[in-house]
């Protein structure tokens, strides 16, 4: 049996680091007074696989849940953010909510978290403008695990830099992060195409998917709330092609298909360390035999906040760009032109 109670601490302390007070108290308290003899805390206490925040992430699933039914108005409403209650009293109303919306809670918690997280664009967007400095081609943009897809049109967000703008003036998408480095390129390459790949993708303009991206990101955090909400209205302009399946067999056939021309650029964030290796080798061999293909990732890997990197194939070598804050607060720009 897993230590849920030390799995919620831990996720709480991510959540601190990430800037939500809010979801470092919420967390705190299910370590500490979560009992069994309920189905959603029993089903905690008996996790079928891994709950831990690098595996299924059973805090962050129950998290999501917890938020949908603020968001749709069922539950909470007098106890989360911007309203600022004692534990005592927040804990009361969790321990009603777990009772009275068991059932779409236990839903929820069978779903792994659906993140779309629109700021992480504050790194790519450079990634893109480099990309273009250096080719001319028009691009196909193909994203790997893309939820509802708004990353697909972060052409159409809006990056401010100490010395320079990428993107959209206009954009009701803006990312101000705090900036270290040299100034990257400013244009962006034009994208043609835009298609993307997830397990269980999201229509960001049906309301039941609306509430499902909204869900996964903090009640404390209004500045993502209302980005992730401006990104929504611009999906609903901008289409796009999503499809369903495994992100290596679709980049088989993504990539197998004649480039005529274009550049075709994949691009993951923060979702490369949660495939099967199945489908990494796929995707890797998909890249290494394309034909004009070039990948932007943004992905952890042991470092302060996440590595930026491009590859160019055949070759594959990975180029360091720098690093981000995985909720895009910052960025580290290494890269030089």
């Amino acid at each position: 049996m897993s230590d849920i109670r030390a799995i919620f601490a831990r996720q709480g302390q991510a959540c601190l680091a990430l800037g939500s007070p809010f979801m470092g108290r919420l967390m705190a308290l299910f370590a500490k007074r979560l009992q069994p003899g309920m189905a959603v805390s029993d089903l905690l206490f008996n996790w079928p696989g891994d709950p831990a925040p690098n595996a299924d992430n059973a805090p962050l699933r129950l998290a999501g849940a917890l938020h949908a039914l603020r968001l749709e108005g069922r539950a909470l409403g007098d106890v989360y953010p911007p309203r600022d209650v004692p534990d005592d009293v927040l804990w009361s109303a969790i321990l009603e909510t777990l009772q009275q919306e068991s059932a779409q809670i236990l839903a929820w918690l069978r779903q792994p978290p659906q993140t779309n997280e629109v700021r992480r664009m504050a790194g790519i967007l450079p990634g893109l403008a480099v990309i273009a400095a250096r080719d001319g081609r028009l691009v196909e943009l193909l994203v790997l695990v893309c939820s509802g897809g708004l990353n697909l049109r972060a052409d159409r967000f809006c990056l401010t830099l100490p010395n320079g703008v990428i993107g959209l003036r206009e954009s009701g998408v803006r990312h101000t992060p705090d900036w270290n480095g040299a100034r990257p390129p400013l244009a962006l390459p034009k994208i043609v195409r835009r298609a993307g790949i997830d397990l269980n993708p999201l229509d960001p303009t049906r309301k039941e998917d609306q509430t499902r991206l909204l869900a996964y990101i903090w009640a404390d955090q209004r500045d993502r709330l209302e980005r992730t909400k401006a990104a929504m209205h611009i999906a609903a302009e901008q289409p796009a092609e999503i499809d369903a399946g495994d992100a290596g067999a679709w980049l088989e056939t993504q990539l197998a298909k004649p480039a005529n021309g274009r550049l075709r650029v994949v691009l993951h964030t923060v979702a490369w360390q949660y495939f099967p290796q199945a489908t990494v080798q796929r995707a890797e061999a998909a890249m290494t035999a394309g034909e004009n293909v070039v990948r932007l990732a943004m992905e952890a890997d042991g470092g302060k906040g996440a590595a930026l990197t491009l590859n160019s194939y055949p070759d594959a070598k990975a180029e360091p760009l720098g690093r981000i804050d995985f909720h895009g607060r910052w960025v580290e720009w290494h890269h030089t032109s």
